[in-house]
C-alpha cells in the first residue's frame, strides 16, 4: 500500500507522434518466451476476443501532472480496446483507446527493474505507476529462477495488497475467470519454471506443442486397440 504525498493530476492523452519511445533490449533472453507463452495458450483455447490484447514491452501511456509517462510492462492483458489496431501500434492510451489492463507482470532478471518501486517523483516507480495512476486491478512479479510468484490486488481503497495463493499456489484472477500459477517443465529447449494458466475446473490451458502431443497420443491409443481387435490402423 502506498499513500500519495501530493495530488495527481492524470490525463488519458494518446502519445505524440514525435514522442521517442526508449528503443532498450530485454533484460533476459526468457523474458519474450514467458510472455509468448501466456499468450499461446489463451489464444488456442478461445480466451482472448476480437478486441482483447496481450502484449509485451508494451508502452502504457498517461500524462501526470503535464508530464508524459510511459511504462513497458513485460506482458499485459487488455480485455477491449476501442480503436482500431493500427491506431495502438507504438502505445497503448487506458481510458482513451479502450479499458485498463486487467492484468499487468513483470519478470524479474539479474538487472534491478525498479519492480517494487514506489517512488512518486518524475518518472514515477512501476509499482506506484500501476496501483496509483493506471489502477491495474491485477499487478503480478515472477522470478523465473526461484519460480516465485506476487500477486498484488487493488483493493476497493486502491490500494494493493498481496495475494494469499489459493488452491495448489495458483491466484484466482477474477475479472478473466482464471486462475494463474507456475508450472515446472520444459517448452522450447528452456527447462525452468513457467507462468501457466488453470480454468475454474483446474484444467491447464495447454499450449500448441501440448496439444499436438496429447492428440498424437490418442492416435497411438487408438491404433493399438484397433491391432488387438485384428484392425490394421493403416487400411482404415
Amino acid at each position: 500500500m502506498i499513500s500519495t504525498s501530493t495530488p495527481l493530476e492524470i490525463v488519458w492523452s494518446k502519445l505524440p507522434e514525435d514522442y521517442v519511445l526508449p528503443n532498450e533490449p530485454v533484460d533476459n533472453i526468457n523474458q519474450p518466451s514467458l510472455a509468448a507463452a501466456l499468450t499461446e495458450s489463451l489464444q488456442l483455447a478461445g480466451w482472448l476476443s476480437e478486441t482483447a490484447i496481450t502484449a509485451t514491452n508494451y508502452g502504457i501511456c498517461a500524462t501526470v501532472n503535464g508530464k508524459i509517462v510511459v511504462k513497458a510492462p513485460h506482458w499485459m492483458y487488455v480485455p477491449e480496446i476501442k480503436v482500431d489496431r493500427s491506431e495502438i501500434v507504438r502505445s497503448y492510451t487506458p481510458n482513451l483507446q479502450g479499458e485498463k489492463p486487467l492484468l499487468v507482470l513483470e519478470f524479474l532478471s539479474d538487472t534491478e527493474g525498479g519492480e517494487f518501486s514506489a517512488k512518486q517523483t518524475y518518472p514515477p516507480g512501476k509499482f506506484f505507476y500501476y496501483e496509483k495512476i493506471v489502477q491495474v486491478p491485477n499487478y503480478g512479479v515472477f522470478d523465473p529462477n526461484s519460480g516465485n510468484l506476487e500477486v498484488y490486488k487493488l483493493t476497493g481503497s486502491g490500494n494493493y495488497e498481496l495475494e494469499k495463493p489459493q488452491t495448489e499456489n495458483r491466484c484466482w484472477i477474477a475479472q478473466m475467470g482464471l486462475y494463474l500459477g507456475v508450472w515446472q517443465g520444459t517448452r522450447e529447449n528452456r527447462q525452468g519454471y513457467w507462468l501457466r494458466w488453470w480454468d475454474d475446473q483446474n484444467n491447464m490451458l495447454l499450449w500448441g506443442s501440448q496439444i499436438i502431443a496429447q492428440e498424437r497420443q490418442k492416435s497411438e491409443k487408438l491404433a493399438a486397440k484397433l491391432r488387438e481387435l485384428g484392425i490394421d490402423p493403416e487400411l482404415i
